[in-house]
């Protein structure tokens, strides 16, 4: 690898390197303790001192240096891992610079030449792989020692490294912390105790920073159930964020692929680098803040100052920008933050350069001005590049027009700041089903209606509405700590489904696709899947007390919106507690709008919630417990087990507390979830069970406190709701008990915000991710130890082996996922389905993974063996096989008797393990996991498991000429290399004749009255059949005496004397039952010996164990 040519003394250096070859301007030199002659002590202190340093000595053991006659200093120019690779640049260097150099007439020219050749020749190299990282040179030897000492697969794309000590017990170990797009690798040599550590990030159940009485700070790895730490690191908490994102980003790509494939930065796993996901994780906390669509990146940051009216001041902030946003959010405490979406822009003006200021002005006359913005005419042009408006001089009467108009706005916001007035401009009516929310179709307002509850709603309409006046309306609104508060206090009724869409970021989607809503109704219409049926069957359970879902009215609205989302997201379909959800969303808006709404909270707010394995809300449920352990101390002490918590609270995530409350008080919860998210359930769920301490700890069981928390929940009301009785669902059956004491639901609201208001958003984030790797292994160790169940009721592995063997099944199915998102494998990967198909090897996993543990060396990865082995075993013929087939017949070969050994052998060589296409391709690999789920086909092939008889010696077919011969051949082949091999060659041999001559008596009993001339023929062709055969099988092994005749010539042969032995030899073709081969096996004591013998399956799993990734990078 060519180097950056860097200046080094040869002095210092004289005892840690040997020459090799020089000349007059060029050095070769290997490292000590490296090659022929090393080892020792010299070898220890070298290799020692290239692991703890950062220098370029440690990088390779070769190098090349430059120098010249007249001059002490020498020049590294390159190194290499062997001799191989550094003699190919040495040669280079002789054929293409040394006949050059001798133009020159000065030492400075020669050099001067020479470094800019060699920088010239990295530039060249690095122009592909390495243009994004941060310092290439670094990068560059970083990499060759990842390369060298962890020997992976040279796909594999190293992210990063840092400096550190891991701890093997009490020793620290200092050396180097690799990342990759897939491996976690450290590696350590002090004094001869190499220090070698690859975990891949799948197999990580908990990430994690912790500190204790010896480790100040560390990072905390647990993988396989061992412990691992990482310290002394420089930049731990960058360190830390960077093993979180890779883990994250393996998790997503392996196993929650729905949630991946909404993430196409991260598409190539041959592409990620330490920047790319810095970007990524910026841009994911920038969508998540300001609620944008997914296919918003935050593209600038600019630190800056915004005038905000109602406060008559300027808040410190920065200014966000990406592809169709200008977002702002303060820095100062004062919660500020507002969004302009670019269709809004209407101008951008510099009115004043010496401050550095700019004016956004935007549609409904409103215009936001920020200063002391340190780029701020880059600035300006990009949004108004982005806006699509033009700075030219044709347009200069618009634009003074508009500057004026600009000027006018801040001048009156300057001289008269109460007079403020923020309006915003109508929205285009976008096409919609239904036009009303059906709460005002079932319950509309009654103007003249003064009853207390009326008054309190309009006061809340009126205190809003100041907002508006101050704060502004609509898309552009500043939020503010006077806005949660007043969300807080509850949204009144007609205001509700506005600001829904706005708190949320609906509002945008649904500006940005016009039309989009009524197309997907027309789309999905009619359409007849799984999804579609499950929708049919809840539309009724879905408040079902509410009149609005008592006609046909909400109930088609509803389907509408399901159907429509279940046809434009099939990932995630119909999942329950959508309908209970969406259901409450029609209340309140619209149904265009509710259906945004939707998109809103399945995509963005509440990821991974609504698919089949909810991991989503299981990642809360965890975080909840967390969130329990912290606030709550005295529950904890109680009930040490916090899994109680989990079942209970899993549909108050799911349903934000729909299911649970009435539904005037849970609107309430919803106005507070689309406000601050998920951390709005949370605080609430820990308020609801500090109410409940008391009770709850003096309760005796599980269902005791169940409850206690229901009676809780009927006593819930919501005192200012202007619903009237026939829409409320506050316990009417339950009044007696609810009559005892009640709780506002603000109150309770107001409560948790005022106790648990310190949970920030972030926190929250970080603790999803921290658990999510262990809810998903959790989940993937059930389904393991699900198939182990049901595997081992068929074979005869213990659970310890079985364990071990579906660790390498599953690692052989990410094998081929590692590098590259379009593996077919991979695609195949269906966590909804069956526990035994989520995870299937196609026929180049299988080869692979079964020449590892196979007992018999005669399977390798280009062998038709391991293609007829793959077939048998395929029982549906679906080109994969999943772990139950792949076990049973290592079951076979490693635990079977020698008659089903046998039996297994020459089943191969019958269809349709034989009867294979010319080229070997598997036809029929149908895709996984797409379009509605055959139930009916599950039925049935459960059926026919159940109903299988135990197969027989006497249902095998009979063997023919050709798969007999073939038959052979494997014989001989396995027995190859063995210490019996001549042994049992001659049994084989013996067997084959036998079994001819055998076949060739019953033929002859079976033929019609024929003239004895014909034995004579028909005994040659006997013999030269047995010689065909014979030589056919001995074809793999040259040292016998019958392979002086190739089998195609022995074929050729037979047939010939076949033809004179008359035309009913001919047309008679012998053929072997199984019996006959069994029989004639059994009297040969080599052979069942060499099948009876044992071989140690343990030894096998832990060869392969290590061999595994070894083999993949040697392919």
């Amino acid at each position: 690898m060519w180097l950056k040519p860097d200046e080094i003394l040869l002095k210092n250096a004289f005892k840690l390197w040997v020459t090799e070859e020089d000349n007059e301007y060029f050095v070769l030199q290997r490292r000590r303790g490296y090659g022929e002659g090393g080892g020792g002590l010299t070898g220890l202190l070298v290799g020692t001192l290239d692991t703890v340093l950062d220098s370029t000595s440690k990088v390779a053991p070769y190098r090349i240096l430059h120098h010249t006659p007249d001059s002490q200093v020498y020049w590294s120019i390159a190194c290499g891992v062997t001799k191989e690779e550094i003699v190919q640049h040495w040669d280079w260097l002789q054929q293409n610079i040394m006949r050059t150099l001798s133009v020159f007439d000065s030492s400075e020219d020669i050099t001067s030449f020479v470094q800019g050749k060699i920088r010239g020749l990295i530039a060249e190299e690095g122009k592909a792989s390495l243009v994004l990282e941060d310092d290439p040179e670094k990068f560059r030897e970083a990499l060759l020692r990842f390369e060298k000492w962890f020997e992976l697969p040279p796909e594999e794309k190293l992210v990063t490294y840092y400096s550190c000590s891991y701890w093997k017990g009490k020793v620290p170990c200092q050396g180097w912390l690799y990342l990759s797009t897939n491996f976690l690798c450290f590696y350590s040599y002090l004094l001869g105790a190499e220090v070698k550590l690859v975990i891949s990030w799948d197999e990580i159940w908990r990430l994690e920073k912790t500190s204790n009485v010896i480790l100040t700070e560390s990072i905390h790895v647990l993988a396989h159930g061992e412990d691992h730490y990482f310290s002394m690191l420089l930049h731990l908490n960058e360190t830390f964020v960077i093993m979180e994102q890779l883990a994250d980003y393996s998790i997503k790509r392996l196993f929650d692929k729905e949630a991946f494939q909404r993430e196409p930065a991260l598409s190539d796993p041959l592409q990620i680098t330490k920047r790319g996901l810095e970007a990524h994780a910026k841009s994911e906390q920038f969508r998540a803040f300001f609620r944008l669509p997914k296919e918003e990146n935050l593209l600038e940051v600019h630190e800056s100052f915004l005038w905000v009216p109602f406060s008559h001041f300027n808040t410190l902030g920065k200014i966000c920008l990406s592809e169709n946003y200008l977002c702002f959010a303060s820095q100062d405490g004062s919660q500020c933050h507002v969004i302009i979406p670019m269709r809004e822009v209407v101008n951008v003006e510099k009115p004043d350069s010496s401050s550095r200021a700019l004016t956004v002005c935007v549609r409904g006359k409103r215009a936001l001005r920020f200063s002391e913005v340190r780029d701020y005419q880059r600035l300006a042009n990009t949004i108004r590049s982005r806006c699509g408006i033009s700075a030219s001089p044709q347009h200069s009467a618009s634009s003074e027009a508009i500057r004026g108009e600009c000027q006018s706005l801040i001048n009156h916001f300057e001289d008269n700041p109460e007079d403020v007035t923020l309006m915003v401009g109508q929205k285009d009516s976008s096409k919609a089903v239904s036009t009303e929310a059906l709460m005002t179709v079932f319950h509309p307002q009654d103007v003249e209606n003064l009853d207390p509850k009326m008054l309190k709603e309009k006061m809340k309409e009126q205190s809003w509405n100041i907002h508006f006046s101050e704060y502004g309306r609509g898309t552009s609104m500043f939020f503010t700590r006077k806005t949660r508060d007043l969300i807080v206090r509850g949204v009144p009724e007609a205001l509700r489904g506005e600001l829904w869409m706005l708190l949320s970021g609906a509002v945008n989607d649904m500006a940005t696709h016009p039309g989009y809503y009524a197309e997907l109704v027309e789309q999905s219409l009619g359409t007849s899947t799984l999804a579609t049926d499950e929708i049919e069957r809840d539309l009724h359970r879905s408040l079902p007390e509410h009149p609005a879902f008592q006609s046909d009215t909400g109930i088609s609205a509803l389907r509408r919106v399901l159907t429509a989302y279940a046809y434009r997201n099939p990932k995630i379909g119909y999942c329950q507690a959508m309908n209970i959800l969406t259901s409450v969303l029609l209340l309140y808006a619209k149904e265009e709008e509710a259906f945004w709404l939707l998109v809103a909270v399945c995509e963005r707010m509440l990821p991974d919630y609504f698919n089949r394995r909810i991991i989503g809300a299981l990642v809360d449920q965890a975080v909840f417990e967390d969130l329990i352990r912290e606030n709550l101390p005295q529950l904890v002490e109680h009930m040490t087990d916090l899994s109680f918590f989990s079942s209970v609270s899993l549909s108050w995530f799911l349903t934000l507390f729909i299911s649970v409350l009435p539904i005037e008080s849970a609107v309430n919860v919803v106005d507070c979830f689309f406000y601050d998210g998920i951390k709005a359930i949370l605080q609430l769920g820990l308020a609801v069970l500090d109410y409940n301490m008391e009770a709850l700890i003096s309760c005796h069981d599980d269902a005791e406190a169940v409850t206690i928390l229901n009676k809780f929940f009927d006593s819930v009301t919501n005192k200012d709701s202007p619903l009237p009785p026939t829409v409320q669902q506050a316990s009417v059956g339950n009044n007696d008990k609810a009559s005892h004491f009640s709780v506002d639901i603000s109150a309770l609201i107001r409560e948790a915000y005022e106790k648990y208001g310190h949970i920030r958003s972030e926190e929250v984030e970080s603790s999803r991710r921290r658990n999510k790797l262990h809810v998903i292994q959790t989940l993937e160790d059930t389904t393991k130890q699900n198939v182990i169940r049901v595997v081992s009721q068929e074979v005869r592995f213990s659970a310890s082996q079985l364990d071990e063997l579906y660790n390498l099944f599953k690692r052989q199915h990410f094998l081929c996922c590692y590098w590259t998102m379009k593996s077919p494998t991979l695609l195949h990967h269906d966590p909804s389905l069956a526990y035994l198909e989520q995870y299937q090897l196609g026929f180049q996993q299988f080869s692979g993974l079964f020449s590892l543990l196979e007992p018999w060396a005669f399977c390798t990865t280009k062998s038709t063996l391991s293609l007829w082995i793959f077939r048998l075993i395929d029982e549906n013929q679906d080109g994969l096989v999943n772990f139950k087939e792949f076990c049973s017949a290592l079951d076979t070969l490693y635990c079977g008797s020698f008659t089903n050994k046998l039996k297994f052998l020459f089943k191969l060589h019958l269809p349709p393990a034989f009867d294979l296409p010319e080229d070997g391709v598997i036809r029929k690999s149908p895709e996984r996991g797409r379009g509605k789920v055959d139930l009916q086909a599950y039925l049935k092939q459960w059926q026919n498991e159940i109903l299988k008889k135990e197969e027989t010696i006497k249902d095998l077919p009979r063997i023919n000429q050709a798969q007999f011969i073939q038959f052979s051949k494997t014989l001989y082949n396995i027995f190859h290399g063995d210490p019996e091999e001549e042994s049992l060659y001659r049994a084989v041999a013996h067997v084959t004749s036998l079994l001819l001559r055998m076949e060739e008596v019953g033929r002859r009993l079976q033929e019609p009255s024929s003239p004895p001339e014909s034995t004579k023929p028909a005994d040659t062709a006997a013999d030269t059949t047995t010689t065909t055969a014979a030589a056919a099988a001995a074809a793999e092994e040259p040292s016998t005496k019958e392979a002086t005749t190739t089998p195609e010539s022995s074929d050729t042969s037979g047939s010939h004397s076949s033809q004179d032995a008359g035309p009913n030899l001919s047309e008679m073709e012998w053929s072997f039952s199984f019996e006959q081969v069994l029989a004639s096996l059994l009297n040969e004591p080599a052979i069942v010996t060499f099948f009876e013998r044992p071989v140690d399956f343990q030894t096998k799993l832990g060869q392969a164990k290590v061999a595994q990734l070894k083999l993949k990078a040697n392919k």
